[in-house]
């Protein structure tokens, strides 16, 4: 059987040299694909393509045949195992962390790569047209699972945007150029996956494998105070005995089998692989942090609005605050003023600062200027002293599990009491005002000529864009039925 998807690796070629067109820049066509993605298709096929011949310039360690790919896998797994353990062990005998300096440096990651994993697994979406294909499974699956089967406590990004919403990280989109590579890459993937299946399944192989940095990444985010969960839950189902790891390399061989040339689609399985090594990453993100630096850029956006909000009384350094925020090159400076005038004073604790109690106190003048993310910086940058030494890399603070019993405790402490559980009614309320729209739902569904007409109309609402709202949660819940049905 050959599949309809794969195309003579020549005649592709040929079509795209006949078709030039403008590739567009990664972040603006990140937005457009989730925005309106039939009004970009030309614009997302030339980046896409661009992108691809980028990654044939990375290497590639994957083995030359498919049938060493399961043992391949299990092997970088037992690595990551063994790596990870020797971090415990250091980490134990008093080794400092490895990725993240202090609590506002954990938030900037979580930030950085927002763009990335508020797409997950949209590269899978194209293919939820194929379900009456069972080669096609294994990866309709993935996307499934990583749309939580539609339920909101396991859908990926709507478990992302509890994170982000949680620390005051809402605020992305600011971000530069490369941090959107990786999302712009996914979103193409998704809307081209006819034309680029073997990419596709490529890229799902490599985007599933267990990295070393996942595990040290939940490990130090859960003793800086900040759920872990959805770092861990990638742990468990990325598994390479059953889980999307495995599933990658099942499907793989399963639609090899149908292509009339394997080696061919192999070698563009390749390229899709590859494809996970462009833009921005976990360790480059982590690596780019600056406290300083991200603390004069906060401060350089408020000067926007603040350079002209402050009374001529409110003066430090002998030059009025509106005339220090009128350039953004003076932030640095007035940090300085800020220090020397006895505002701030540095490596103590924050309500020592009289600049902070202006944002946090009974009588906070500035209170709700910053959010908690930025606050969050503020508060590291004054605690830190300028010559730090390293060990302030191992400050404990209580971590997340921890914190989360005494809540549970106390939780349960006040049901047995007889209080009503928090936000019961507003959770009712908000159910009802979606209940017409979810009936409806079900109504055509059922209204459905056949299962053809009903899979198409729950897909379009499994969109990237769509999938983590209620009506896209009611429809994984209907397709996943439906698919095993």
């Amino acid at each position: 059987m050959t599949s309809t998807y794969v195309v003579d690796s020549q005649q592709r070629a040929a079509a795209r040299d006949a078709r030039p067109a403008q590739v567009p820049a990664a972040k603006a066509l990140y937005f457009s694909l989730l925005d309106d993605p039939a009004g970009c298709r030309a614009a997302a096929h030339a980046f896409l393509h661009a992108q691809i011949g980028l990654a044939r310039a990375e290497p590639c360690e994957l083995p030359d045949a498919v049938w060493q790919l399961q043992g391949w896998i299990q092997g970088c797994a037992e690595s990551v195992g063994i790596a990870y353990r020797e971090y415990l062990g250091a980490r134990k005998n008093g080794a400092p962390r490895r990725y993240f300096t202090n609590k506002a440096h954990a938030l900037y990651f979580l930030k950085g790569v927002a763009p990335t994993k508020l797409v997950d697994g949209a590269w899978l979406y194209g293919l939820l047209p194929r379900w009456d294909d069972p080669d096609f499974h294994p990866l309709i699956k993935t996307y499934l699972e990583e749309l939580g089967d539609g339920v909101p406590d396991k859908n990926h990004v709507t478990l992302y945007r509890r994170l982000l919403a949680a620390h005051g990280c809402e605020h992305w989109e600011a971000l530069a150029e490369d941090h959107f590579v990786q999302g712009a890459i996914q979103l193409a993937l998704a809307h081209h996956a006819d034309d680029v299946l073997p990419e596709v399944v490529g890229y799902n192989l490599g985007y599933e494998q267990l990295p070393l940095h996942l595990l040290i990444t939940a490990y130090e985010l859960n003793e800086l105070g900040i759920d872990p969960y959805y770092f861990t839950l990638h742990v468990t189902v990325d598994n390479a005995g059953s889980g999307h790891a495995h599933k990658a390399v099942q499907a793989l061989r399963n639609l090899m089998a149908q292509s009339s040339d394997p080696a061919a689609f192999f070698g563009r399985v390749l390229d899709g692989y590859r494809l996970n090594d462009l833009g921005a990453c976990t360790t480059s993100v982590i690596g780019g942090f600056d406290l300083e630096a991200e603390l004069v850029e906060i401060l350089s956006a408020k000067a926007a609005i603040g350079k002209n909000m402050h009374s001529d009384y409110c003066r430090v350094g002998g030059r009025a605050v509106n005339d220090w925020l009128a350039d953004p090159k003076q932030i640095p400076a007035f940090l300085t003023a800020l220090e020397d005038a006895g505002w701030i004073q540095r490596g103590e604790d924050v309500e020592h600062s009289r600049f902070w109690r202006l944002i946090q106190g009974e009588r906070a003048e500035m209170f709700g200027v910053f959010s908690s993310y930025e606050q969050q910086v503020l508060r590291d940058w004054i605690v830190t002293p300028r010559a730090a030494s390293a060990a302030a890399r191992t400050t404990r603070v209580l971590s997340h599990r921890a914190r989360q019993r005494t809540l549970d405790s106390l939780t349960q402490h006040a049901q047995r009491g007889g209080h009503p559980e928090r936000g019961l009614i507003r959770r009712r309320a908000a159910d009802a005002d979606g209940d017409t729209e979810l009936h409806q739902l079900e109504r055509r569904v059922a209204n459905a000529a056949g299962k053809p007409e009903a899979m198409a109309m729950l897909a379009r609402l499994m969109s990237p864009s769509v999938h983590h709202t209620a009506v896209g949660l009611m429809a994984t819940r209907m397709y996943s039925q439906l698919l095993d049905a």
